[in-house]
């Protein structure tokens, strides 16, 4: 059995090695020929998977290690008889993890002594933005839920959603959508030059969803106008040959990272692995946590004079601070169209390992209740 798969999907050989061949191919680059004879084709969000790329394979079975299936042609699998997973939810944390590093290093270019003085809007409370919604009440932000299709489907059931406009008013508004062309609600553009004209310089846009959900033309103009909000981006149209002059304008930028953390990566190859076990009717015998090494930061320790904000600054910027995928991708925005194209796949494929809160024990002496329940909050191990 001959499994196709994307370089970058992490232990494929522990996963898959004992199923079948594996044959690791660029995601980006993957063509017809490079699965013509495949049994199995396992990949990520970069492969175009329909029609074109596999009409005349065997492939029987796909697997994409992503939350996301826009990139799929899953009508067309149905089609034809070809099963079909992706890992809903896998690196959903990671995500998680990524705003809320952003919403710190906010905070205090804002000044602020408290984070939870500012406001959150979440447009899309999926997987991932469920996860942060979750995080960000638990720390004690107020936190606004945009989500048209949930609200419409649970009609009656719950008052918690607002409208796009009322998000739009928060001070910080963070994009965790699917990327939808012809529904009710769809998605691509929904970020245009009204919702733009909305935000104020008092106010941060976040995307780590989709890149299609904002109009980049219609942000590159509101950025250069009077006024502008601060615009972190980790997704962009066109990837991977985004435009540089939009990666000058916005407050932060990193290359599409937001879920690659070791635990999110891991996790999407194990649920890809659990689903072809079932296909295959073969026992599943591995998870993702026998796999995972230690980490290189293992434990930071507090002592009870630290003040609450400086701990928690501390801690989640050990495992994450996204100035350095900042200051990666604006380095790799030089040479021809091309020449930033491939920078901007080898960041992603070239990643340095990123471990998940989870990872790192918190040890604290004499802090508060208040402290530890914010630690517990964002998934930190702790050590009263």
């Amino acid at each position: 059995m001959l499994i196709v798969a994307d370089e970058n999907i992490p232990l494929l050989d522990s996963f898959f090695g004992d199923i079948g061949d594996i044959r690791r191919v660029p995601g980006r680059s993957m063509n017809a020929e490079d699965v013509r004879d495949a049994d199995i084709l396992l990949v990520r969000s970069v492969t175009r998977v329909g029609r074109e790329l596999l009409e005349g394979s065997r492939v029987r079975f796909v697997g994409t290690a992503t939350i996301g299936t826009d990139h799929v042609d899953v009508d067309w699998l149905r089609e034809q008889g070809i099963y079909f997973s992706a890992a809903p939810g896998c690196n959903a944390n990671s995500v998680a993890e990524y705003v809320l590093s952003t919403l710190s290093l906010y905070a205090e270019r804002k000044g602020l002594a408290d984070w939870c003085d500012l406001s959150v809007g979440i447009v899309g409370v999926g997987n991932v933005g469920g996860q942060l919604a979750s995080m960000l009440g638990r720390l004690g932000f107020e936190v606004r839920l945009c989500d048209p299709p949930r609200e419409a489907q649970e009609a009656g059931q719950s008052g918690e959603f607002v409208s796009l406009a009322e998000a739009l008013e928060c001070d910080v508004v963070t994009l965790h959508t699917p990327l939808t062309r012809s529904s009710e609600h769809a998605t691509y553009h929904m970020i245009g030059a009204s919702a733009l004209a909305a935000l104020t310089s008092d106010q941060l846009l976040i995307n780590s969803g989709r890149g299609e959900v904002v109009d980049g033309a219609a942000l590159k103009q509101r950025l250069s106008a009077g006024d502008a909000p601060l615009v972190a981006l980790d997704v962009w149209e066109r990837e991977p040959r985004i435009e540089p002059d939009l990666v000058d304008l916005v407050w932060q930028a990193t290359p599409h990272i937001a879920g690659y953390s070791l635990e999110g990566k891991v996790q999407g190859t194990e649920m890809v692995y659990r689903a072809l076990s079932q296909f295959l009717g073969l026992p599943v015998r591995k998870k993702a946590g026998q796999f995972l090494p230690e980490p290189p930061l293992n434990k930071v320790s507090f002592t009870g004079s630290v003040e609450e904000g400086q701990a928690i600054r501390i801690a989640l910027r050990s495992c994450y601070d996204p100035r350095q995928d900042d200051a990666r991708l604006r380095l790799a925005m030089k040479g021809s169209l091309e020449e930033r194209a491939e920078a901007f796949d080898r960041l992603r494929r070239d990643y340095p390992v990123r471990r998940e809160c989870s990872s790192l024990k918190v040890q604290l002496k004499g802090s508060s209740r208040s402290l530890q329940d914010k630690f517990r909050a964002i998934g930190f191990k702790l050590k009263i």
